[in-house]
């Protein structure tokens, strides 16, 4: 879903290793190893100015070489990684990660649009491993696996420890094979264990249909590499419809790339209308996203956008510059409020460093990590509501949309 560029922002609410150091310099020569050997990085990477005491991380260094049994079969690479994973884990950050060589190749697969899992998008909320959306048509999905789902235990792995990267490590794994996860799920007195096939997953893009009532539907799924070129063409249809009733759908939309959800704004905004800003905090001016001008739609468009607790990053910007624009109204529940930025930048070829770097504030200025996004219309949907196979929410949006 991101190339790694600079310019290119992360906003995916998926991924994080938790880990331990790098960068050390002005420590006892005699005490540690050469640095360029262990780190493979140059003279001017490694003397970087700090205050911190680095000798205790070579003391430890040197006393598992010296006293712990198998220290000759650890790669000392491998230490390396497993240090600069702890100096990310430092952050206190879940979705700052850094990834060694395996753990990159996995994300750029994923990334990519396909991999062998369960499919689903988690994330940490209130220190707990919770699903933010399971995929469309993929085995979570297929298993009722629901937004806000609290992931208890992966097989026989607990999860109050265990960082986002990890746990998805252990729900990935050859197709076929079968994981076992425990959720806790709002409305349940008792945890819920389900046994899930690992499959190859290919991430979903969008569907339309134009209902008889002359409502057009869009539903987007994610914020792809290629989703700002079908969303193009779906307007296509929306417009040949001759309908002026869209409702886009973004429940269980996690999110994606910035430049998509930048490009699908800008087809209701006039240009230079602020899309989001990238917040930096007092560290650097904000960044500004605007729209691009596509604003093909006049005041005569009845637009409504749904929204739920699994609907993250790329969809809240999107959700949250129609309703800050008065282009849109937002009918559903609460979202899920994942509006930090991550930028992926490559440490060596083979290693990637995905960082925090600002939040996301809608244009009037609400920061999206706080809180989410509330609908202008609040509708819960139960799972009463699942069961009895009704929607109140898509109820309520078309109530709204055939209103003279």
């Amino acid at each position: 879903m991101q190339n790694f560029s600079k310019s290119t922002k992360i906003i995916l609410a998926t991924l994080a290793i938790l880990g331990a150091f790098f960068l050390g310099i002005y420590v006892d020569n005699n005490n540690r190893p050469e640095l360029e050997k262990v780190f493979g990085l140059s003279n001017k990477e490694t003397e970087v100015e700090t205050k911190a005491d680095f000798s205790p991380f070579w003391k430890v260094w040197n006393t598992i070489n010296e006293k712990y049994p198998k220290a000759d079969k650890i790669a000392d690479q491998n230490r390396v990684y497993g240090a600069i994973s702890g100096l990310v884990d430092s952050l206190n950050d879940p979705y700052s990660v850094f990834f060694s060589p395996d753990e990159a190749k996995a994300f750029e697969e994923e990334i990519a649009g396909n991999f062998t899992g369960v499919g689903m998008e988690v994330g940490i909320k209130d220190k707990i491993l919770t699903v933010i959306a399971p995929l469309k048509d993929t085995p979570a999905y297929r298993a009722n696996i629901k937004p806000g789902d609290k992931i208890l235990k992966i097989d026989k792995t607990i999860t109050s420890n265990l960082s986002i990267e990890n746990a998805i490590k252990l729900m990935r794994g050859e197709k076929g094979t079968t994981v076992t996860l425990l959720i806790s799920r709002e409305g349940n007195k008792e945890p819920i264990e389900m046994k899930i096939v690992r499959d190859i997953i290919n991430i979903p893009t969008l569907d339309t249909e134009l209902r008889s009532d002359g409502i057009f539907v869009i539903k987007l799924y994610s914020f792809s590499a290629n989703s700002a070129n079908l969303f193009r063409g779906a307007l296509k249809s929306f417009m040949e419809a001759k309908t002026d009733k869209l409702l886009l759908d973004l429940r269980g939309n996690p999110g994606g790339y910035l430049d998509a959800a930048v490009d699908i704004s800008s087809w209701f905004l006039p240009n230079g209308k602020i899309v989001v800003t990238e917040d930096y905090g007092n560290d650097k001016k904000p960044e500004i996203f605007r729209s691009k001008g596509y604003d093909i739609f006049n005041d005569n468009l009845k637009f409504i956008i749904l929204i739920n607790d699994g609907s993250a990053s790329a969809s809240e910007i999107v959700a949250g510059a129609m309703q800050d624009n008065g282009k849109a109204k937002l009918v559903g529940s609460q979202s899920y409020g994942k509006g930090s930025v991550q930028e992926a930048i490559k440490i060596t070829p083979d290693t990637l460093l995905k960082i925090t770097v600002a939040k996301w504030l809608t244009p009037n200025g609400t920061s999206i990590s706080e809180k989410g996004l509330t609908p202008d219309y609040p509708v819960e949907y139960t799972q009463k509501d699942f069961d009895a196979k009704k929607d109140p929410q898509l109820n309520k949006a078309v109530e709204i949309l055939l209103k003279k």
